[in-house]
């Protein structure tokens, strides 16, 4: 996989505002955040998206990123949060190394430093399409 500003900050290339950091995982300060403490939480592993870490990786990814979120919510004195993970380009992905984004929201603060702001256009699930799409979804789980 090609070098990623991600891949750079892991190897000590380029600095970071480090809060966490073990074997598998590193927990770093966006340097472009939507909100004071907005937090990057990125596997070691070099991928671009979930769907390829391997299961070490995704579970250490699991195991602290609670973590991290209660720690970005009591240095922040705010009560309200937004995980967001994008995979691909397609779904606004913009460094191809999977991380999670973890944005403080601030109800008293105005829009555009108040965290993320996010536009939701559901649809119905007709419930004939909804079985064969849980049929064929369960049958590619390895």
């Amino acid at each position: 996989m090609p070098d990623t500003i991600f891949s750079k900050i892991i190897a000590g290339e380029i600095p970071c505002h480090r809060v966490y950091e073990d074997e598998f995982v590193l927990a770093f300060l966006d340097i472009n955040p939507l909100a004071a403490g907005h937090t990057l939480v990125i596997p070691k592993e070099s991928v671009a998206t979930v769907g390829e870490l391997s299961d070490e990786s995704a579970a250490a990814v699991g195991r602290v990123l609670p973590r991290i979120c209660r720690a970005v919510m009591k240095a922040t004195r705010t009560n309200a949060y937004n995980i967001l993970q994008n995979n691909g380009a397609d779904a606004h992905q913009e460094v191809m190394h999977v991380h999670f984004h973890i944005i403080p929201k601030y109800a008293d603060r105005p829009s555009g430093q108040d965290g993320l702001g996010i536009g939701w256009r559901p649809g119905k699930l007709d419930s004939d399409v909804g079985v064969e799409m849980a049929k064929r979804i369960a049958a590619e789980i390895g």
